[in-house]
């Protein structure tokens, strides 16, 4: 699954879908949870189910589902696996057990609707409160994780704070938590990725924003808005120079195979290089058409 875009869209608002589906997302997030009122959340989750059912050429759609302690949790589960949705979003995730507790009950309805298990995956969004920053060890609660997903502007909420200052830095609470994201995609061998920029107008801000996302080794950023999408993919899309660099490191390991340490013009390279290697490759052939 790609993952350098991802388009969060309202799953009660056909046109809105229909352009996210025409867009050049990655990763369309069909959403039931903040941008849908309550009144509104069983008719989003049936529409959500028929955009599922009718794209059959589009296997990159989520769904960001309700929170595990709201009364329309279950019945999301229960309506949209059916329709087979590559991934379900879950929001204010707190602590690995919330992902079991998915993977339970994604594995049961998998079984009841003739699906091969585990085919749906999870992407959470795992630091929306203070609470959730206490346990962000992921690597063995599920094999269904896709991504670790940050997010700023609940945690901001917990905090009682803005998300940024004017000139669009986030505030320490929340740099802090991004850093410890990053840290704990690592550790879980999964992308990181960034949270949305709030607003949809192209800005110097937003695009330092997603400058530094790709410098601090995230892997993609939530979008709000397709006219996001360009500028984050083309950040997320590795250089020419970049790309020979790596395929260069690639060539020397697969030439010399019992090698720890060589030297490519002029410079050591050792195995976290051919590391280093290999995502910058994958992250090129993600940007392939």
């Amino acid at each position: 699954m790609k993952l350098r875009t991802l388009l969060f869209c309202p799953a009660d608002a056909d046109r809105k879908i229909a352009r996210a589906l025409g867009s050049s997302a990655d990763v369309v997030i069909l959403d039931l949870e903040d941008s849908v009122s309550a009144r509104a959340k069983e008719a989003a989750r049936s529409t959500a189910a028929q955009v599922l059912a009718g794209a059959a050429g589009w296997s990159n759609i989520v769904v960001r589902i309700n929170p595990q302690d709201t009364p329309w949790y279950l019945d999301d589960l229960a309506t949209l696996v059916p329709q087979k949705p590559a991934a379900i979003v879950l929001p204010k995730c707190s602590a690995p057990e919330d992902l079991q507790r998915l993977d339970h009950h994604l594995e049961v309805l998998e079984h009841a609707n003739g699906l091969p298990p585990g085919m749906i995956g999870i992407l959470p969004l795992v630091t929306e409160s203070a609470t959730a920053l206490q346990t962000l060890n992921y690597g063995y609660a599920t094999s269904r994780l896709r991504a670790l997903l940050f997010g700023a502007e609940d945690l901001a909420v917990d905090f009682g704070i803005a998300p940024r200052s004017e000139d669009g830095a986030l505030a320490a609470p929340l740099a802090a938590a991004r850093a410890m994201l990053l840290v704990a995609a690592a550790q879980a061998q999964v992308p990181a990725i960034d949270t949305p920029w709030p607003n949809p107008h192209p800005s110097p801000a937003f695009d330092a924003e997603v400058a530094a996302a790709v410098r601090d080794g995230f892997a993609g950023k939530l979008c709000i808005h397709p006219n996001q999408l360009e500028a984050v993919a083309t950040a997320f899309t590795p250089s020419p120079e970049r790309v020979r660099w790596a395929q260069s490191v690639y060539k020397l390991f697969m030439d010399n195979p019992g090698s720890g340490v060589m030297v490519l013009d002029g410079e050591m390279i050792d195995r976290p290089h051919m590391r280093l290697a290999e995502r910058i490759l994958d992250a090129a052939a993600d940007a392939s058409p």
